[in-house]
């Protein structure tokens, strides 16, 4: 195995609160990179193009990101394979099954506002793993709030050291350039357009007094004293604390007029982590080893509708992957091939030949993968499994239209297997009820289902609060199924779940069948 290659590889996530810039980064990113010629906007005008990353009919009339994508592209000679997470609570799920398959993360935050809630959560999932988190404070180039609160508050919400590697000059109509800590270098704009091809004036020295020829004596004092003061208060950034995910660097800038993005970018390629070792069943897998390894993250159909494809996102965690090769599926135990895979670059994909550790591979398929599901050369090997969480809304779903409903029954098990909505069909009257986290996910749902199946589609409340999946011997689980059939529903993967109406309901049986559990959570595949 060729480690030099293994190491060039950064697989990182972009997380944040919806708003704060991360899908217009990701463009930047791009666009540094030679990958494009021209970023799009989140909210595009009539004439300017869409994110690359948005790519669904609902994302772009939002403007919101509602599902994970992956783009891989090269930038100093490394490969970014950089994945673009939700930002809405209503998916995090998708976002956690996302940040599993990533060996770091980059924390988009809005220089007005700080720390926000969905901020805090997404942190709280990267925490669960210790990975190391690169900050990024975004829109300097509008009013921002005091920038050592926002460390403050950051250090305090998040519980996790902060250490500034650049400082902005001015901020909003005054903001005029960078100073970049290592460098010891101010990187001022001549073109206050912030064009990501305009030349930067480059003045080395914190009290060079050349940078008084561009930029207004007051506002550079200002600057020097707060670079000063950050100092004296901040940790030194220490690339061992970082790795282990107790610091975090962050770096000042404006996504949306590329500055500093490009410091960013180079702060992934000297301290964000090459990819890492993976656990299974049996052991642990290590990135440099020469046999192929991998887990499916993600299923995503119809991003073309007119060929109802289906394509399974697949992290390769070890091994020189090569098209054509047989490797085992753990789930289905025998050997597949995989004839045609892909390469993301948001919704365009092209056919690749090679693969390595750290890659995220596409793999079409017509069905024969589901979320969870590992893939391995030589031997049988299980990845530990990506969990579902107990929704938290259920609905009725059903098709206006009976001569379709066999169709809605495949559009369901299809948003089922990619993680869009758990799905389970009641014990008495054959009912299908979805369930999701949050309400976007039940808007859509219903976009999806009538823009690529055409079905016409209603919701109805239901009784029901929420599921939970049943553990125990199978003579008690009979038992308690006959007595509370009316609550009894099966789930996509055949099993069995209890749908309280009230919590009432749930203290009922745990009091009453205390030997059977009501799990909050269940692996994709038991």
């Amino acid at each position: 195995m060729n480690t030099k290659i293994v190491n060039s590889r950064r697989t990182i996530a972009i997380i944040s609160h919806p708003d704060a810039g991360k899908t217009t980064l990701t463009e930047k990113f791009l666009l540094l990179s030679g990958a494009i010629m021209e970023a799009g906007r989140v909210r595009a005008k009539s004439g300017t193009k869409n994110t690359r990353s948005d790519f669904m009919k609902i994302e772009k009339e939002r403007g919101i990101s509602i599902s994970s994508s992956a783009m891989s592209f090269r930038y100093n000679g490394h490969q970014f394979n950089l994945v673009d997470t939700p930002g809405h609570s209503d998916f995090s799920e998708d976002t956690y099954r996302a940040l599993s398959a990533v060996d770091s993360a980059i924390m988009v935050i809005d220089g007005a506002k700080g720390v926000e809630s969905q901020t805090q959560k997404l942190f709280e999932v990267c925490r669960l793993r210790d990975m190391p988190i690169i900050t990024f404070c975004n829109k300097m180039d509008r009013e921002s709030r005091d920038l050592i609160e926002i460390i403050d508050e950051i250090q305090e919400k998040l519980a996790i050291d902060i250490t500034p590697l650049s400082w902005p000059i001015g901020s909003g109509s005054n903001f005029r350039g960078l100073y970049h800590f290592l460098q010891d270098r101010y990187e001022i704009f001549s073109d206050l357009r912030f064009h990501h091809t305009a030349p930067r004036i480059k003045i080395s020295g914190l009290n060079n007094d050349q940078i008084l020829e561009y930029v207004n004596p007051d506002l550079i004092q200002k600057s020097r004293e707060e670079i000063e003061l950050i100092r004296g208060l901040s940790r030194k950034f220490e690339e061992k604390y970082f790795l282990e995910g107790s610091l975090s660097p962050i770096f000042f800038g404006s996504a949306l007029n590329s500055s500093g993005v490009d410091h960013l970018m180079n702060g992934i390629c000297h301290f964000a982590p090459s990819p890492g070792n993976f656990s299974t069943s049996t052991r642990i897998i290590k990135s440099t080893e020469s046999t192929v390894s991998g887990f499916v993250f993600k299923i995503q159909a119809n991003t073309d509708t007119r060929h109802r494809d289906r394509v399974a996102f697949l992290r390769i965690s070890s091994g020189h992957f090569r098209k054509g090769m047989k490797l085992y599926h753990s789930r289905l135990d025998r050997e597949i091939t995989i004839s045609n895979p892909v390469m993301f670059f948001g919704a365009d994909r092209d056919i690749t030949e090679n693969a390595y550790a750290g890659d995220i591979i596409g793999i079409p398929n017509h069905g024969i993968f589901r979320i969870g599901d590992s893939l391995s050369q030589g031997e049988k090997i299980k990845f530990k499994n990506l969990p579902t969480f107990s929704p938290e809304i259920l609905k009725i779903i059903s098709c206006t239209d009976p001569m379709k409903s066999k169709h809605l029954d495949k559009a369901l098990r299809q948003f089922a297997e990619e993680g869009l909505t758990s799905l389970f069909k009641t014990l008495i009257g054959s009912k299908w009820l979805i369930g999701v986290i949050g309400k976007l996910q039940i808007d859509v749902l219903k976009s999806r289902i009538e823009t690529e199946y055409g079905l016409p589609i209603i919701y109805e409340d239901t009784k029901f609060i929420t599921a939970r999946w049943l553990l125990g011997e199978r003579k008690l689980l009979d038992e308690f199924i006959s007595k509370n059939r009316d609550q009894i529903a099966i789930d996509y993967d055949g099993a069995e779940v209890f749908l309280p109406r009230i919590q009432w309901d749930i203290d009922k049986v745990k009091a009453d069948f205390p030997k059977i559990e009501l799990k909050t959570v269940k692996d994709f595949i038991l």
